[in-house]
């Protein structure tokens, strides 16, 4: 009797039998408590001199405070309109400088109490960093001198963070040209009380606009009057001692470019008509040049309104496009044009062409290159040299380029073409150094030597990998292999002509760290960091990457988890979490290949599963979730029986390896892996209990395509009907967790997919609980959010997953 009461009380205290709860946030066990306070780790800026460091410190949680603060959603923005910096703006709260090779590091002077601090930029010579600080009442401007490790603030609180590049240097490293808040900005309207003069209307003259679900759009003329006082900016040219002068005048600046060599700048401007159908960057706009002291050269270009492109993902819309700077070259311009009218139901021999035009900028470019693919982008060298890439998304193919930028008649060579999900056959990215003018470009030696560093994924395992290419001859000679054992080393910069490659070292149980190598010499490694381990709890816990086969023969992958203190030698029976994510593919080679390391250090971030190892529960992460269509059949056409298939083929690898208890076991997924874990507790009797956060239940809402379907709705409408478990959620018969941001940013998973969702299942008599979590996104960020996701997540499995066999035995049952 006593055991029957005190469920009874756990029912009442996680809110059965009530339809609405007033609930304030929760906190979770103390096990997975302790894990979520753990410090993080800085993130690690190091300057091209090899000699300093910036160690940037953060809060890795927003408190729910600062997510309450006054936010404008506005064209696809987020803004604070106090402020004038984006409402989701990640914020560092400390900088450290640290020499290379002393232990300690060098608290930065100047920084102001509780800083907010953003949008770091080095300067040409790396000697400064400017950055922005977010006071409550605006942004400002300060400069860090690294050498003396002392911060000064450049500006008042008044500048236009709303939008891309708030600040960039002027190539003599002594100014830096700012957006600032026009004098002449109007009060915002505050729509919440303002009254209509007329309806909001909009029309469409016959042409096809076939656009995803966007968030966050314009929605009436107010919107459209507060997005354009926000968008404004005055330029400002501000030198470090903080004088400063005007260098344009009012405008919607997105887009700020020097060229390389600081003589010119490239601006782009929005302008009107806004639209309700697309965010800001498809609003009308004018791209123009200007000298380094503000002199119009030329207008470039101007775009309409993009509110009807082609249908597919590789459409684009025809004209000049992609304009930017050739990196190489101290003032020269590079764009791109379509040959096949943006379609991609056009067969062309060549699907775009790349131009250059040199300064002044008069005149036809030149053309230098054309893609069999869409273009995607180059990696200059010199004046010989570039390697360009490209990409076709139907049969997922890119193509690498090594052509002559001087001689357009010489044939390009395609040194690779492949398709891009086959992770095994990746040759690597080409290295890059900063030349002369501080830009990017192919780190070549005199012998025309180019060098890329690889992921080196095979069958055998991963095997990071550093090559030298001889670019006259495509010859590879392999210079350094890691094959550390029980460590994983990612490869992430190296610089020939001192032999020096940076890498990071990490362990399951060792949190990663850098250091130095010498490859041809060596030497090494000199070591760079020194961080601890903050999740000390779990550091022991076994941890795995198995491969097992679905049905069809196609091998899957997942990293295993074991509880803390498993008895690998009793193997008992445990309850187990599955978390997915599934992917689409075009063929069954790259949907078998393993992408996972059981060497990565174990990182329990907010929606990860792994904090449950704490809690009793054997843990499968990152479980293969292919999709595949081959040849004409698309990956949707198959997508809730090859969904089956992959959930069927984990659990069965589990229970053969004695593991776990085939009756006690969760599905969880987030966003499209929540549509996963609501379509297999639709169509399958695998799973005790579901977690869903974040998703889309009804794909008829979203019917001009979503995730990897380009199909819209009156194209397949079966393949909507199917997919949608919002249309099958009579046959959900598994206790399903709901949870969803009341503002959710991202395309088609809007709340409203969550509560129709949760209608329809309580309307049919399910086990079904939502969460509303108030202020968060597609991603949650405030810690109470955290903590109180967590609680809710353990709540549940403990529930229904740990204690499904007791409480059937008990014959209790809960509703919602």
């Amino acid at each position: 009797m006593r055991k029957h009461y005190l469920v009874f009380l756990a029912l009442l205290a996680f809110g059965w039998g009530q339809s609405q709860e007033k609930l304030t946030y929760q906190q979770p066990p103390e096990e997975i408590l302790e894990l979520v306070n753990a410090p993080t780790a800085p993130s690690v800026l190091i300057a091209d001199d090899g000699e300093h460091m910036l160690l940037l410190y953060s809060d890795y949680y927003k408190t729910i405070a600062e997510l309450s603060e006054t936010e404008l959603r506005l064209a696809g923005l987020r803004i604070n309109p106090k402020t004038n910096i984006g409402s989701r703006t990640n914020y560092y709260n400390n900088i450290v400088v640290k020499k290379i090779g002393e232990k300690d590091g060098i608290q930065v002077e100047g920084l102001p109490q509780n800083p907010r601090l953003a949008n770091f930029n080095w300067s040409p010579d790396q000697s400064k960093m400017a950055f922005t600080h977010t006071t409550s009442e605006g942004v400002e401007v300060m400069v860090l001198d690294v050498e003396t490790a002392k911060a000064t603030k450049l500006t008042d609180a008044n500048v236009n963070a709303n939008m891309r590049d708030v600040i960039n240097w002027f190539k003599d490293g002594e100014s830096i040209l700012v957006k600032m808040l026009p004098g002449d900005r109007k009060p915002l309207i505050d729509v919440s009380e303002a009254v209509p003069d007329g309806p909001t209307i909009s029309a469409n003259d016959g042409k096809k606009a076939q656009n995803r679900t966007y968030q966050d759009l314009l929605k009436n003329p107010n919107d459209e009057f507060n997005f354009e006082q926000l968008a404004r900016s005055e330029l400002y040219k501000v030198k470090l001692d903080g004088s400063k002068t005007k260098w344009k005048e009012t405008d919607m600046y997105t887009s700020i470019s020097f060229s390389p060599d600081g003589s010119y700048v490239m601006t782009v401007t929005l302008d009107k008509p806004f639209s309700y159908l697309v965010p800001y960057y498809r609003f009308p706009n004018t791209t123009n040049i200007f000298d380094k002291d503000g002199k119009l050269v030329k207008k470039m270009l101007e775009i309409p309104l993009i509110e009807d492109l082609p249908q597919g993902f590789m459409a684009e819309r025809t004209g000049m496009r992609d304009l930017s700077w050739r990196n190489d070259k101290p003032a020269t311009l590079v764009y791109v044009e379509a040959l096949d009218g943006g379609d991609p139901q056009n067969e062309v021999p060549y699907r775009d062409e790349v131009f250059e035009l040199e300064a002044p900028f008069n005149g036809q470019g030149k053309s230098i290159l054309k893609t069999k693919n869409r273009f995607s982008w180059i990696q200059w060298g010199n004046d010989d040299i570039a390697i360009a890439h490209d990409r076709w998304w139907n049969d997922r193919n890119t193509k690498t380029y090594l052509f002559d930028p001087s001689n357009p008649e010489k044939q390009p060579k395609v040194i690779s073409d492949r398709n891009y999900q086959d992770v095994y056959s990746n040759p690597g990215n080409f290295i890059t150094k900063r030349n002369e003018n501080g830009s990017w470009v192919l780190s070549l030696d005199k012998n025309n030597n180019a060098y890329l560093l690889g992921d080196g994924y095979t069958e055998e395992g991963q095997f990071p990998f550093l090559e030298k290419m001889d670019l006259n001859t495509l010859k590879k000679t392999r210079l350094y292999t890691s094959k550390l054992e029980n460590k994983l080393e990612r490869l992430i910069e190296y610089n020939p002509e001192n032999d020096q490659l940076l890498v990071r070292i990490e362990s399951p149980s060792e949190y990663p760290n850098y250091y130095y190598k010498s490859v041809i010499r060596r030497k090494g490694p000199m070591q760079l960091t020194a961080f601890e381990n903050p999740y000390q709890s779990i550091q022991n816990v076994h941890k795995e990457v198995i491969t097992y086969k679905r049905d069809d023969g196609l091998e899957l992958t997942g990293t295993l988890y074991l509880p803390v203190g498993y008895d690998m030698q009793k193997k008992e029976k445990m309850p187990m979490i599955l978390w997915a994510y599934p992917r689409e593919f075009k063929d069954k080679n790259s949907a078998s290949q393993n992408t996972q390391n059981p060497n990565e250090f174990t990182y329990p971030y907010w929606g990860s599963p792994i904090y449950w190892v704490t809690r009793g529960y054997v843990v499968l992460d990152d479980a293969s979730f292919p999709i595949i269509g081959e040849g004409d059949e698309q990956p949707n056409d198959t997508f809730r029986s090859q969904l089956v298939a992959n959930a069927k083929a984990a659990i069965d690898a589990l229970d053969a390896m004695g593991y776990i208890d085939t009756d006690r076991v969760a599905v969880g997924g987030h966003s499209y892996g929540a549509f996963m874990v609501a379509n297999l507790l639709s169509h399958s009797d695998l799973f005790a209990a579901g977690i869903a956060r974040s998703g889309a239940y009804n794909r008829t809402l979203t019917p001009f395509g979503f995730q990897s379907e380009e199909r819209n709705y009156w194209e397949a409408p079966e393949v909507y009907y199917t997919m949608s478990p919002f249309m099958h959620a009579e046959k959900m018969k598994t206790p399903l967790l709901l949870v969803h941001g009341e503002a959710d940013n991202n395309s088609g998973t809007y709340p409203m997919q969550s509560e129709r969702y949760f209608n329809a299942l309580k309307g049919l008599g399910a086990t079904v609980r939502l969460v509303m979590l108030p202020k968060e996104s597609h991603g949650y960020r405030a810690k109470e959010s955290i903590l109180h996701l967590l609680w809710e997540q353990d709540q549940w499995l403990e529930k229904y997953v740990k204690q499904k066999q007791e409480m059937n035995s008990d014959n209790i049952s809960g509703s919602n």
